[in-house]
């Protein structure tokens, strides 16, 4: 329903009382949000979750809403279009091309998704529908809103399309279900579903959080290119401020379903005013903040790793049609008590694989492993059970790996429990445990769903130190997480580890993550090592082509030092493809 808040004076009902009209010349904002207010019905009460929003976006520009979650960036922006689930109330206005869109009714709304506005949701896997092929779901999209078109004339748009947004075999895609996609390919097929209609007004919510650094840096390539050939506006949702540096002209910074600061980019980079901002910008991890590595000394003896593996091959077998093949191949690391090793890569370069390997998931298949000096070759199940309790492992998400209808205690417990610990010594441990990640001792009774992001992952960590293990493995602990949330957990786990001093690997994406922690690097891709060293060897001098184009595509938060990174990286990209053998 539509309500006269602070910006509905009789122009602007009398500006928004038509209809969207598709393609019609508008001279003023493509998108003009006034006290926009948004509230949702909870127990027997209206809680807000966005107040007060307001804001003018013009053609071709492109304006970032960042804060954490529970902020309302997206609730927000999902009220414009009519996306909200029932237990809502929207009030306020929201003009498209100078037509309302707040109040609208569902049936006229339904039109002018896709035409007048679109979206580029986080999860595309959640997003496409995996029973149809992305073909069909862009021409389906097509069809509604062109009735004249035929499928042969929809089908050639939907190839077109999909070499737009730089599908490397537009054909090939047109005919695959989105799980026979990568993740890259998949959001770039969900990008050229939303553009399918020429949208005046695009919303990317999160479009690059899941993506590695390299795809993420594709796939902005590729919005700004869009937005600049299309001249679409583009809402911007994001937690990451170098995606924000990378593509805003204008930054909206939310908290609490407040606005607390509206501007430039170069006013909310170089000079923010609130308190929070200011905080935010602090807490953002970027390369070159990390302390210098210590001396290499350390690490030479190999009968001393708490974990050592040589020339190590895992294999997965055949699993009905998927043929056998080879993961990892010659991986050799050493991690030393209380030093972090940072494992980096792509999706799909084995980081994960020598992870589950490393805490028995996975058997080896050739090469010599030794876990807290247990030799993992050939290991039987009562051994295996020995050394896992000189194991710990935290999950990426903490949601999916702690038992929902388990209090929080019982699961940090439990490894105590399997361990043969009486339960009042478990219990004194859960509460030190508690103490140690700093939560309040009263959350062992609560339960995973009552707590946030940051404490969930607070939570698997205690879990993980339950034992004191001599070997913690970390697999992408932060990429969920808002980057002030982030940012507590590294300084938690730092401090722990060093207090600790277990052997840490430290599995992730995320080089500036690494920079901040770990002492030394190493570099995976396509199942192989490819560059290992020290932070000042892999960060500063790279050697390899490919560590170098994962340094290239990390963005910073600096407008202007990103423009000079994004312009490097395109020089290095063309330098290394000039190089490239013939295939």
């Amino acid at each position: 329903m539509t309500a006269t808040g602070k910006g509905s004076s009789p122009e602007r009902k009398r500006a928004g009382s038509r209809g969207y009209v598709p393609g019609e010349i508008y001279d003023g904002p493509a998108l003009s949000v006034k006290d926009l207010n948004v509230e949702f019905w909870v127990g027997s009460q209206w809680a807000a979750a966005a107040k007060h929003v307001s804001y003018d976006l013009m053609p071709g520009k492109v304006l970032a809403i960042v804060g954490e979650s529970g902020s309302g960036k997206s609730t927000s922006s999902m009220a414009i279009m009519g996306l909200l689930p029932k237990n809502s109330r929207v009030t306020g206005s929201a003009l498209l091309a100078g037509a309302e869109l707040i109040g609208t009714p569902p049936e006229k709304l339904r039109k002018v998704r896709g035409e007048g506005i679109a979206a580029i949701f986080q999860e595309p896997m959640t997003a496409l529908n995996p029973v149809y092929t992305i073909g069909f779901q862009i021409s389906e999209t097509l069809l509604t809103h062109r009735p004249g078109m035929t499928r042969k004339q929809a089908k050639a748009r939907a190839i077109e399309l999909l070499g737009l947004v730089e599908m490397p075999d537009p054909t090939k895609a047109y005919n695959s279900y989105p799980h026979q996609l990568s993740g890259g390919q998949r959001q770039r097929a969900m990008i050229a579903q939303s553009i399918s209609l020429d949208p005046r007004v695009l919303i990317a919510d999160e479009p690059t959080t899941a993506l590695d650094v390299t795809v993420q840096a594709e796939i902005l390539e590729l919005l700004r290119n869009l937005h600049q050939k299309l001249d679409s506006a583009i809402i911007l949702i994001t937690h990451d401020m170098g995606v924000v540096a990378d593509m805003a002209d204008d930054v909206m910074v939310m908290k609490d379903g407040d606005v607390v600061e509206h501007g430039p980019i170069e006013q909310i980079f170089g000079g923010a005013k609130h308190p929070y901002t200011q905080a935010l910008m602090a807490s953002v991890p970027h390369l070159g903040l990390g302390e210098a590595t210590p001396d290499e000394d350390r690490i030479s003896e190999d009968a001393t790793a708490a974990l050592f593996l040589d020339n190590v091959a895992i294999d997965y077998p055949k699993r009905g049609r998927v043929p056998a093949f080879r993961a990892v191949e010659g991986a050799s690391l050493k991690i030393q008590p209380g030093e972090v090793l940072g494992l980096v890569g792509e999706s799909g370069s084995g980081k994960t694989t020598i992870a589950r390997a490393i805490v028995g998931l996975v058997p080896i298949a050739e090469g010599t492993m030794r876990v807290a000096g247990q030799e993992m070759v050939g290991v039987d199940a009562k051994q295996l059970r020995s050394v896992r309790r000189k194991l710990g492992i935290v999950f990426q998400d903490p949601g999916s790996s702690l038992n929902p209808r388990w209090p929080v205690g019982i699961s940090i417990g439990e490894p105590l429990e399997l361990a043969g610990r009486g339960r009042e010594e478990t219990g004194k441990r859960v509460v030190e445990l508690l103490d140690l990640v700093e939560l309040p001792r009263d959350f062992r009774n609560r339960y995973p769903h009552e707590l946030s992001g940051g404490q969930r992952q607070r939570i698997g960590i205690a879990r993980a130190l339950a034992l004191d293990p001599e070997v913690l493995v970390a697999d992408e602990p932060t990429s969920a997480l808002d980057v002030s949330v982030q940012a507590r957990v590294l300084e938690l786990l730092q401090n722990i580890q060093k207090e600790k001093q277990f052997a840490t690997l430290f599995v992730t994406h995320d080089l500036a993550v690494v920079d901040l922690l770990a002492d030394r690097i190493a570099v995976m891709q396509h199942g192989k090592i490819v560059e290992q060293g020290t932070k000042e060897q892999i960060l500063r001098n790279p050697k390899d082509p490919y560590t170098q184009r994962l340094l290239a595509a990390v963005p910073v938060p600096d407008p202007a030092e990103q423009r000079q990174r994004r312009e490097a990286r395109s020089a290095l990209l063309a330098e290394q493809e000039r190089y490239r053998p013939a295939s």
